[in-house]
């Protein structure tokens, strides 16, 4: 007798509706991110309010609709957020950012490689993304250092996490929560590596796509102000304490960053209290400054910015000016001008478009400031406003924070503490004795959060850098969704379907079926939705078709972690999504064909392994 599968209710069809017009929507891109959510959340809200599911008031309605915003996978991505600019502001990650560069600076594709190879590594053994959340700003840093933009290489970096936290059952909070169901319905306890070589050989499949392939499918959205950086030129004082004392040009120019180069050189050894024209980019005189350890403005008002900083509680600010026609500083030198004295502010180097500062003669004393100039000055708000104000220079958009150095040891401190909470536990005596308590990442990455704000490390008033509005709401809206898929009934539906259509498919058909199935409600609901609805079903599929329960389980875990094709499938995947300005398109035109690629690796691997 043929099994007959009831119609789906109302609620179930408006729910896959809205979750077909919003992928649209996504897709299209014609519209922006925030609005489709904000209209998303507000349609699921008026929606249940008068049409209220079975057994709920309207109120009940409105509490999912608006729930994602106090959902703790939204307070965890926030914390994560923040924890992330501690690390940036406080310089935490320069070190790490340097060393990965060096790797970068040999061959890009290396550095490419070599960084996928280490997340994947990483996320097999830590969860996925506190390992994310870790190498995220250091891409960041490295592409403002010249490797390749950072919208190149989020996209492969995640995917290459997300394959590493497949690996194994500790890789991912799904990863147990499927493992955890499947011990329930009857099936013998899974070991953390249970499972790992045919995760490894189907990465052995992907990476060529993750590593030459997606970087050239996914668009450059670095800013026309990183691609074309000003050059300021300035004079370098050689200090008693300086790496050039007492050394040959040929001694230290394999250490010299790549923008920075020196206008003057001497004919012997670099001596004590030499002064040489030099230029480069801001970042090129930062990172000079830091190797050479020279100084191009005097140490008295350095130390004096940074006492002021650490006394009053500001962040010390580089920015760029423009000498205008009636600035007062037209045709002196710096050190006539007086502007450290009225205004306690140090300039670093002078920017000039039209004409070659390096035409000067080297025994010239200093160079005159002249209309058009930019200026790259450094010091505390109020000083830079007032000189801007006094001196009537125009201030430019784009100013920079100097990391808060002093605190880059306490924040990286409280970070990998946050991470370590998470992942590896703290140790705890109780009723089974002495073991690994484990927290969940909302609980430490927000006990993390609030550190940053206690210790300094991040300001609570800027606190909104730190934050992407079109993350929080898009997180919102994708909880939102997978609430209403659940409990209208719509994912059961769709189960049931699937199960009556399986009967007659070979067994390597079933598994990707199952594959795809749960990939697809990963990817437009949840992986915890995936895994909760897909689990039972791929153990009853086993059972009707008198086939081995544990590979059909091991494809519904793969297919939670198949989260590649749309921003709200992972909270990994949002995380990115600000940090690379990336659309909906990106992740839909760069994950497909990973979605693709991986479901017809594994389910071949799982037949041959399991031998169906």
């Amino acid at each position: 007798m043929a099994t007959v599968i009831e119609a789906p209710s109302f609620h179930a069809i408006a729910a896959m509706v809205l979750t077909l017009g919003v992928f649209i929507a996504f897709a299209r891109g014609r519209v922006s991110i925030e609005i489709i959510s904000l209209l998303t959340i507000a349609l699921i809200a008026v929606g249940l309010y008068f049409y209220p599911l079975p057994h709920t008031q309207p109120t009940d309605g409105l509490v999912l609709a608006f729930g994602g915003f106090g959902h703790y996978a939204l307070i965890t991505i926030c914390a994560l957020m923040i924890m992330g600019r501690g690390l940036v502001v406080t310089g935490a990650l320069e070190p790490a950012a340097r060393m990965l560069e060096r790797v970068w600076k040999v061959n890009l594709q290396l550095g490419l490689l070599v960084s996928l190879v280490l997340a994947m590594s990483l996320s097999m053994i830590v969860n996925d993304t506190p390992v994310l959340v870790l190498l995220l700003p250091i891409f960041v840093a490295l592409a403002q250092r010249g490797a390749m933009p950072a919208s190149k290489t989020l996209i492969p970096l995640n995917a290459a996490v997300l394959i590493g936290g497949m690996a194994t059952t500790i890789g991912t909070s799904t990863n147990l929560l499927v493992v955890g169901i499947a011990r329930d319905l009857g099936m013998p306890q899974m070991s953390v590596f249970h499972y790992t070589p045919i995760v490894m050989m189907a990465a052995l499949v992907a990476f060529p796509y993750l590593w030459l392939v997606m970087p050239r499918l996914l668009p450059d959205n670095s800013t026309e102000e990183q691609q074309a950086e000003r050059r300021f030129h300035t004079r370098l004082r050689v200090t008693p304490h300086s790496e050039l004392a007492g050394k040959h040009f040929d001694e230290i120019i394999d250490r010299l960053p790549a923008d920075f180069r020196f206008e003057e050189r001497p004919d012997g050894q670099f001596e004590v209290g030499q002064r040489l024209l030099i230029s480069g980019t801001h970042q090129g005189l930062e990172d000079a400054m830091r190797i050479l350890r020279g100084e191009v403005a005097p140490n008295w008002v350095v130390d004096r910015i940074s006492r002021r900083s650490r006394s009053q509680g500001e962040d010390i600010q580089v920015v760029e000016m423009v000498v205008t026609a009636d600035s007062r500083i037209l045709n002196r030198t710096l050190s006539s001008s007086g502007i450290a004295d009225h205004y306690g502010v140090a300039v670093l180097g002078i920017h000039r478009p039209e004409r070659l500062i390096g035409m000067q003669s080297p025994g010239s004393a200093e160079i005159r400031f002249a209309e058009g100039d930019v200026l790259l000055v450094t010091g505390l708000p109020d000083g830079l406003a007032s000189f801007a104000s006094g001196d009537s220079l125009l201030q430019l958009e784009g100013g920079k924070v100097v990391p808060r150095r002093s605190k880059a040891t306490l924040a990286a401190v409280i970070m990998f503490g946050a991470v370590a909470l998470a992942s590896v536990g703290i140790p705890w005596i109780g009723s089974d004795g002495l073991y690994l308590l484990k927290m969940p990442i909302a609980i430490s990455a927000l006990a993390g959060a609030i550190l940053m704000f206690v210790t300094g490390c991040v300001k609570f008033d800027r606190v909104g850098r730190a934050l992407s509005g079109k993350v929080i709401v898009l997180v919102a809206a994708s909880i939102a969704i997978g609430r209403i898929i659940l409990d209208s009934g719509a994912a059961a539906w769709l189960g049931e379907l699937m199960a009556l259509g399986l009967q007659h498919l070979p067994p390597e058909g079933v598994l990707a079926a199952i594959m795809l199935f749960v990939t697809l409600l990963t990817n437009f609901a949840s992986n915890a939705t995936a895994a909760t609805v897909g689990t039972p079903i791929a153990f009853n599929i086993a059972t009707q078709l008198d086939l081995p329960q544990e590979p059909l389980i091991l494809a519904v875990l793969f297919g939670c972690n198949l989260c590649y094709a749309t921003p709200i499938a992972y909270q990994t995947n949002m995380l990115i999504m600000a940090e690379g300005n990336y659309s909906f398109g990106d992740y839909l035109r760069t994950g497909l064909p990973l979605v693709l690629i991986m479901v017809a690796t594994l389910s071949f691997l799982l037949v041959v392994s399991y031998g169906m």
